[in-house]
């Protein structure tokens, strides 16, 4: 019996799925920094090297995935590598050594290489470029959302058992909806939104002049790359500064955090990508506007928020400027995609996860070493309260960049459409 649907909102919605559950088997680690430190003896600089050990392999493999995905069914791809990265999410729990934990996040990153690239490209063909401001936003819930699941979970399950039960369970939501997405969700026609687009699969080179070349889309990519490296950081070591500044157990902690990276942040992507689509199909800067001007405000915010000494309004604070530095994420992927040959999507989006790969590694490792250089002198809790909030200050630089995306973006959509996509 065929059970295979061409349907975009169960398809979207299983997308989504899976790219939460990445999200969780990804960030779960951020809530087990002071256990992981306690079990193998580490610094802040080298329990942040988790993040590395997780891009090393996947910022090469996605690409060559990528270029894969362009010629074959794209959800064969993402069943297998959603099923690889979760079976070595459980590997974690099984470590017996620092280096079989770091061998086993290299085993996550290898199956996000292979499930992740054809992601955005899936979704792209089964939504017409002036709705997919929203598509893109609800597939980019999976961050807020999978925060959530991975903070609140992990340390509520951290807590009531230990650090290696935590990545078993997160290993199993993934496996179920590998099997949903080959079992359900057709593989939609390539382009059949975009009109004239050819069936020619352009060369990588082609795809990357594209993605760099054009102005608008070189500075959504800078300006995003910096804002992710920053987001990637500040997160990575909240939990531990619950614990560090206000002594608080991990539970505890992981709730805070988990509450503050999930609501706030599913507000910001869902109402930018909307408000993307209302606006950018007559104006289409607003699909750089928006994120921009919400990273100027919510950067400041947050260093303000994060050197509160009363927990309950720094909590507050740091809600608030949330909903603002998360604005950036569904928008940026919509007019990323509505600038590329439909062939040209999922490398693009390879890409992309390269970019956001060097950022997810080096910005745990820049606040970890520069919250080891501040603690000497201030000790552990207000050097890394330094540390963040320094690294807050710098969304600014995100910020104006994509001020420098908005003046180029109509110009260069006309462009891309007058080429045939």
């Amino acid at each position: 019996m065929k059970t295979r649907r061409d349907a975009p909102w169960l398809a979207l919605a299983i997308l989504t799925g899976i790219a939460t559950v990445g999200f969780v088997d990804r960030i779960v680690v951020n809530v087990l920094v002071e256990p992981l430190k306690l079990e193998f003896g580490l610094s802040d600089t080298q329990v942040s090297l988790l993040g590395f050990a997780y891009a090393a392999v996947n910022i090469g493999l996605a690409i060559v995935v990528a270029r894969l995905a362009e010629r074959v069914r794209r959800l064969t791809l993402i069943s297998a590598g959603t099923m690889l990265w979760s079976l070595a999410t459980a590997a974690c729990g099984w470590a017996g050594t620092w280096a079989h934990l770091l061998l086993a996040r290299v085993g996550v990153g290898v199956g996000e290489a292979v499930g992740l690239p054809g992601n955005q490209s899936v979704v792209a063909d089964y939504f017409a470029a002036n709705k997919r401001g929203l598509a893109m936003s609800m597939l980019m819930l999976a961050p807020p959302v999978g925060a959530f699941i991975g903070y609140v979970g992990g340390g509520a399950i951290a807590q009531s058992y230990d650090w290696r039960f935590t990545f078993l369970i997160a290993a199993i939501p993934g496996a179920i909806l590998a099997v949903l997405a080959w079992l359900f969700v057709a593989e939609p026609p390539r382009g059949r939104h975009d009109a004239g687009a050819s069936e020619e699969v352009p060369s990588l080179g082609r795809v990357v002049a594209r993605l760099f070349g054009l102005p608008s889309s070189r500075n959504l990519v800078i300006g995003s790359a910096i804002a992710a490296t920053l987001g990637f950081g500040i997160n990575y070591f909240f939990t531990s500064l619950m614990m560090r500044q206000f002594a608080l157990g991990i539970g505890e902690a992981g709730l805070y955090a988990g509450v503050i990276a999930s609501l706030p942040a599913a507000i910001s992507v869902v109402l930018s990508g909307w408000l993307g689509d209302k606006f950018g199909e007559k104006h289409p800067a607003a699909y750089a506007l928006v994120p921009g001007v919400c990273l100027l405000v919510g950067g400041p915010l947050y260093a303000f928020s994060i050197t509160r000494g009363d927990l309950t309004v720094l909590l507050a604070l740091v809600s608030v400027s949330t909903v603002f530095m998360f604005g950036y994420l569904g928008i940026t992927y919509a007019a990323l995609q509505n600038l590329m040959h439909p062939r040209m999507r999922a490398t693009a989006s390879a890409l992309l996860g390269m970019v956001y790969g060097v950022a997810g590694g080096f910005g745990p490792l820049a606040v970890g070493y520069l919250s080891d250089t501040f603690s000497l002198r201030y000790g552990p809790a207000q050097g890394l309260t330094y540390a963040m909030a320094l690294s807050a200050l710098a969304y600014l630089w995100a910020g104006t960049h994509y001020l420098l995306a908005a003046r180029h973006l109509a110009a260069d959509q006309a462009k891309v459409r007058g080429e045939g996509g």
